[in-house]
């Protein structure tokens, strides 16, 4: 390798990066838009967001390992080809199922091409400030991009249809990969390190399970048997996931890890922030569009400062990890945001500075607990798990963000449901009790006055429907923060050394 190629091998693995955190919330300004002209139900809705995030929290802690055992170009390579493939198959998409395939595949090139990205930096740069830099560039993009997503998702809809959120990585996509075939170096891998495919399958259909159990207990009619089916398969795959793991000379993860206070905390941490961040920005991008009136970039762009703050707290946070201690900074970042989000609560009527104060406080507190999380997950490790540990941070947060979507959106339709009272008299379908998009979708055909009515009374479930996402999110942060004191006695474990992980 060329000496002047290692930064062209950022750049390629960087933009590869880029294009996996963006897709994880460049749906949120869309997703009315394309809810609307897929006629998409709430369930499908849901799905279509959180596909994505469970397939990758699935897959992460199999694919993580099979780059020890092939070297990391050759899924990295194939990763971005399917990646590129899956973004043709969502912009096309003519029906939600379609687009909820999509997804998954995407999900598929995104796991193979995660792990990755950060092992061929680490391999590339031997210098170590040449390398601490190029690690800083890797974790700037891996949180810049979850805050350009809703923005360039709002960009690219005032200009052009919903699909175009998909196409636009696809030129990225062939360029990274004819770059990537000719300049990243062939790492050999070991042949002999073994590739748990079961268990990484077993995961991945507990989650899975897991996640439509919520999801189908929250519809209008639901179904309690297909629940209760997906619940049982669900819990049974994880059962034996944890069996296998538990038995294993080579897990996946390793269960003894969870019995360190701090490893644990941080990784409750990771968690309850990425479930609170992910779910609150898909409900309040809704909130913003559907009821406020809000165009979608208008809406992206309303959001920014949450995901702008939580990157500014990175780095600040970093400064004081040695001096303070993980837990210290865990349970302090939890309750900042839970301040953060229930003062948005009280002043989401209020005038726009009071809104933005709320969502930068809210915003700040979560980047400094992911990033204090991540450095209580690396360092409560032996050096010998660094890579399993590397694992289980990125699962915990790429499940957080899967956990909030199906949880906080199934609180939304519970109550939006409850809440809904039809016009009397009015042959309104039912269906508009499932969302507020299908009751604007059946506005649109009814007569003026009646669709009026329909259009106010949605509104306003929705409304009730939102004040109970941001109760229960604010909740979570609240409760895990006093956990963690509790858990850890209240004391401070400070890191070994200087040095924090990145976040996500």
């Amino acid at each position: 390798m060329l000496p002047q190629n290692r930064w062209l091998i950022l750049a390629i693995v960087s933009s590869a990066l880029f294009l996996i955190v963006v897709d994880m919330t460049v749906l949120y300004t869309a997703l009315p838009r394309l809810t609307h002209d897929l006629g998409a139900t709430a369930s499908e809705k849901l799905w279509i967001v959180n596909a994505y995030a469970l397939v990758v929290a699935g897959l992460l802690p199999g694919l993580g390992t099979l780059g020890d055992r092939l070297g990391h170009k050759k899924p990295f390579i194939v990763g971005l080809a399917v990646f590129g493939v899956a973004s043709l198959i969502a912009a096309y998409a003519p029906n939600p199922e379609v687009l909820i395939g999509g997804r998954v595949l995407l999900a598929v090139g995104a796991a193979l091409m995660m792990p990755a990205t950060l092992s061929i930096i680490r391999l590339t740069f031997t210098d170590e400030r040449e390398r601490a830099l190029a690690i800083g560039v890797w974790a700037a993009i891996a949180s810049g991009g979850a805050a350009i997503g809703p923005v360039l998702g709002g960009f690219l809809l005032e200009y052009f249809w919903w699909g175009s959120v998909f196409l636009i990585n696809v030129p990225i996509v062939a360029i990274a990969l004819l770059l990537g075939l000719v300049v990243l170096p062939n790492t050999a891998g070991n042949p002999k390190h073994p590739w748990d495919a079961l268990g990484s399958l077993q995961i991945m259909v507990g989650l899975i399970g897991l996640a439509y159990a919520v999801k189908e207990t929250s519809k209008r009619e639901p179904s309690l048997e297909a629940g209760l089916a997906a619940a049982v398969i669900g819990a049974i795959a994880l059962v034996l996931f944890v069996r296998r793991q538990r038995r294993s000379s080579h897990p996946l993860i390793d269960f003894s890890l969870f019995r360190n206070g701090a490893f644990s905390s941080g990784v409750a941490a990771a968690l309850v922030a990425s479930a609170s961040i992910v779910g609150i920005e898909l409900v309040l991008s809704q909130q913003l569009q559907l009821v406020e009136g809000f165009s979608p970039l208008q809406a992206g762009l309303f959001i920014l400062p949450i995901p702008l703050a939580a990157f500014v707290a990175g780095p600040l946070t970093g400064v004081l990890l040695p001096r303070l201690g993980a837990e210290v900074v865990l349970r302090s970042g939890l309750i900042l945001s839970g301040l953060g989000l229930g003062g948005y609560l009280l002043v989401h009527e209020a005038g726009a500075f009071a809104q933005i104060a709320s969502l930068v406080v809210l915003g700040l507190g979560i980047g400094a607990s992911m990033t204090a999380a991540s450095s209580a997950i690396m360092f409560n490790a032996p050096p010998e798990r660094a890579g399993m540990a590397a694992s289980v941070e990125e699962v915990s947060f790429e499940l957080g963000g899967a956990i909030g979507i199906a949880v906080l959106g199934s609180v939304m339709s519970l109550v939006y449901t409850a809440f809904l009272v039809l016009p009397e008299g009015a042959a309104i379908s039912p269906m508009a009790r499932d969302s507020l998009d299908e009751a604007l979708l059946l506005a649109e055909k009814l007569p003026a006055d009646v669709a009026g009515e329909l259009v106010t009374r949605a509104r306003f479930a929705f409304e009730q429907a939102f004040t109970a996402v941001v109760i229960v999110a604010t909740a979570m942060l609240f409760v895990t923060g006093l956990a963690i004191w509790w858990l850890t006695g209240g004391r401070s474990s400070v890191p070994v050394d200087g040095r924090q992980a990145s976040h996500h």
